[in-house]
């Protein structure tokens, strides 16, 4: 019986496709770039399996994949992904959440701690042959405290819990907005608030930590901006359409909020000319968060795994729309 044709479609362990290679036929991209859209058309015509990351599949590109059975995302978020059309013609989707709490809970602190203390500014300096002896009073990196100040966090699923548990270290009071409320609030000393509004007028740092949906489209955006503390510093290590970024950018240069830290933009790679990356008081990483080298590997392992099983037939450790295929009569 013929093995199963598999495609990575970006740069990969060479362990992942030790572990795929009895049971499938991989072919795994080996370049630096992502696959354009017309290489992706070409590769997927006979294949079985993909493994994926941040291509975006809609049904134009399930139109091309006539013989597909699975797609496992080498992501915790699957927003790139109509998991519903794949759904429709019964084709099971995964995501990969193994490790990345803990990893993009650690990211999301240094984020916050790295705006509240200017730590950008101040390594730049030095650098720079800057470093000057200071009077005290003329420090220019004069930053503010994180410790005993109050956190509200967007999102109380793993990744927020453990960035809350982050927090308690630095005896931070911990606020948290939700759909759903934590069943976890007690054991991680987080208080609930009903509603964003009293989060965002409360909080001293804000840190989100939800799925990009329908619903989450802009959820921070001029009107929520204008009700945070002109001290406030606002980290986003979730997606990022979250945020309306134009009014981010005004919130920041009108100085209406001290900062931001953020990992993810609405548009991905930012442009080198985004007017985001003008201004001093904000802090744009890559999109990097979940991504230690440790984590990186358990994450497409896990994916790896999501494959084989949906391949078979068999469940998927950590499918997201299996609940929409329907069921066969």
């Amino acid at each position: 019986m013929a093995k199963p044709k598999v495609l990575i479609s970006r740069l990969i362990d060479r362990e992942v496709i030790d572990f795929l290679a009895p049971h499938a036929e991989v072919t795994a991209w080996k370049e630096p770039r992502g696959m354009t859209r017309e290489e992706l058309y070409r590769s997927i015509a006979d294949k079985d399996g993909l493994m994926l990351w941040l291509d975006k599949v809609d049904n134009d590109f399930l139109d091309h994949a006539p013989k597909l059975r699975v797609i496992a995302h080498r992501a915790a978020g699957f927003d790139t992904i109509n998991a519903e059309a794949c759904a429709r013609r019964g084709i099971p989707v995964s995501n990969t959440t193994r490790g990345v709490d803990e990893t993009t809970a650690d990211y999301a602190m240094t984020l916050m701690l790295g705006a509240a203390r200017r730590l950008v500014d101040a390594i730049n300096t030095t650098r720079q042959g800057g470093w000057e002896a200071w009077d005290v009073m003329r420090v220019p990196f004069y930053g503010i405290d994180v410790h005993h100040k109050t956190l509200g966090i967007i999102g109380m699923g793993k990744i927020g819990s453990n960035v809350a548990r982050r927090a308690k270290g630095f005896s931070m009071r911990i606020l948290y907005y939700d759909i759903v409320r934590s069943p976890f609030e007690k054991e991680i000393g987080a208080e609930y608030v009903s509603d964003l509004n009293t989060l965002l007028r409360q909080a001293d740092f804000i840190s989100i930590h939800v799925l990009l949906n329908k619903a989450t489209f802009h959820l921070i955006g001029e009107k929520e901006l204008a009700m945070m503390k002109p001290t406030a510093i606002l980290v986003n290590t979730a997606r990022g359409p979250v945020i309306d970024q134009k009014a981010l950018y005004q919130a920041l240069k009108q100085k209406k909020i001290q900062a931001a830290a953020i990992d993810v933009t609405e548009v991905e790679p930012i442009a080198k000319d985004d007017p985001l990356l003008t201004l001093d008081n904000i802090l744009v990483s890559p999109h990097i968060a979940g991504y230690s080298r440790p984590t990186r590997l358990a994450m497409d392992m896990l994916s790896s795994e999501n494959l084989l099983a949906g391949l078979r037939g068999e469940p998927m450790p950590t499918c997201v729309n299996c609940h929409l295929i329907p069921k066969k009569k």
